[in-house]
């Protein structure tokens, strides 16, 4: 149902994947999709805030997906479920925010809510009169007599993610200051709660055209960096409440494991992975820890590296990869998204590429030791493993490790 500016829609399903799209080329502006939950107009605290940075709320009823790309198209899904959204919280607000360019460069940019029992359309607004605005409210799901509706919203702002953050009660980059104290008593009162951390919304993502960053520079240089992986498969619905569609896009058999080859300074080799259980160490060599064996793919959870950055010395490259260990034979048709968190700096993420070869490992990203600055480059890269050889080996030859290689099981 395609919608015009202010119209509303009822929704009767009880969650919904809200999914922001727009059209992809050259000097198109980065689009991330964002969801606030309001009472009275305004969040109660930050954690109502749900983007790239804090994906999921506290209550479990709203999550950030993450991208995905095929074709010409891009689009960024939000998932909520409406039964788990807490009383009080009266509107859902659905944002995006442009980087590098206003939405007047952004073509074809829309909104729409799928049912996410069976897929089905529940509304669409396409927003057509973008012009120098580098935020939108693109629409709101809101309760009225019981039950959820969506409205068109069209609202722009030129002050990017942060104005419209800041405009809903946010606190963003700076901390709030502490009140003067009044002229001190005999006896010192107690000190002031410590101010709330402001919410950080830098990032950076990688693309084909910008494949590298350096972990220095976006103050990365300590403490500990989580890599994550999050998926979920391509969903084919055949038509509302059609047992296929929703066998589709359950996908609960597949397992995707989250992998790393490292080479130390000192020569040391070695590879951390479920398989084998080599889950590696955080404190001593290889400096790298793999946090568990995730078959869900959630956004909260997925699977999960840490990279010890306080010894980041002591690494002279390090591949992330991912391998398909069981319920598909090929990345075709799932969409994966990584991201590097370093704990006192700028996330780093990108999305996989579409995979179009028969292809069940893909090379990640690859860390190096440029002069005692880590540098992370974007791979994105499918192997297709020769018959009889298994993930690890393919890696391993395309990247020059030289490692030996037994069988292993989890």
């Amino acid at each position: 149902m395609t919608m015009s500016k202010g119209a509303n829609v009822p929704v009767p399903a009880p969650a919904v994947r809200v999914e922001v799209g727009w059209g992809t080329g050259p000097g198109v502006p980065d689009v991330d999709a964002s969801a606030l939950l309001l009472v009275s107009g305004r969040v109660r605290s930050d954690a109502d805030f749900v983007f790239f940075n804090q994906p999921h709320h506290a209550s479990g009823a709203v999550r950030h997906e993450g991208r995905r790309t095929a074709g010409g198209t891009v689009t960024d899904t939000l998932a909520v479920d409406l039964d788990r959204v807490e009383p009080a919280v009266e509107t859902v607000v659905v944002a995006a925010s442009a980087d590098g360019g206003a939405f007047g460069r952004v073509p074809g940019l829309y909104v729409r809510v799928l049912d996410a029992g069976d897929g089905a359309e529940l509304a669409r607004f396409d927003s057509r009169d973008a012009t120098v605005e580098t935020a939108f409210v693109l629409g709101e799901l809101y309760r009225r007599r019981g039950a959820w509706r969506f409205r068109a919203v069209g609202q722009g702002y030129d002050s990017g993610l942060a104005g419209l953050a800041t405009d809903f009660g946010i606190t963003v980059d700076e901390p709030r200051t502490a009140p003067t104290p009044a002229p001190a008593p005999v006896a010192p009162p107690p000190a002031p709660p410590a101010p709330p951390r402001p919410v950080r919304l830098s990032k950076v993502t990688l693309t084909k055209e910008a494949p590298t960053v350096s972990l220095a520079k976006q103050g990365g240089t300590s403490g500990r960096m989580r890599v994550n992986l999050n998926w979920q498969a391509h969903r084919r619905f055949k038509g509302r409440g059609s047992k296929l569609g929703r066998a589709v896009a359950a996908r609960s058999d597949l397992d995707l494991d989250l992998c790393a080859l490292y080479e130390l300074a000192d020569g040391g080799k070695g590879v951390v992975q479920a398989l084998g259980n080599a889950f590696g160490s955080l404190h001593g060599p290889p400096y790298i820890h793999l946090d568990g064996d995730d078959r869900t793919g959630a956004v909260e959870t997925g699977e999960n590296l840490t990279i010890n950055l306080d010894h980041k010395e002591k690494f002279r490259r390090v591949l992330i990869f991912v391998t398909i260990y069981e319920g598909a034979r090929s990345f075709a048709g799932l969409h994966a998204t990584v991201t590097l968190t370093p704990q006192n700096g700028a996330p780093v993420d990108f999305s996989l590429d579409e995979c179009t070869v028969p292809s069940p490992v893909c090379a990640l990203a690859l860390i190096t030791n440029d002069g005692g600055d880590l540098v992370v480059r974007r791979e994105s890269r499918y192997l297709i493993p020769e018959r009889g050889v298994s993930p690890q080996r393919t890696v391993d030859h395309a990247y020059g490790w030289g490692m030996r290689w037994t069988p292993g099981r989890k």
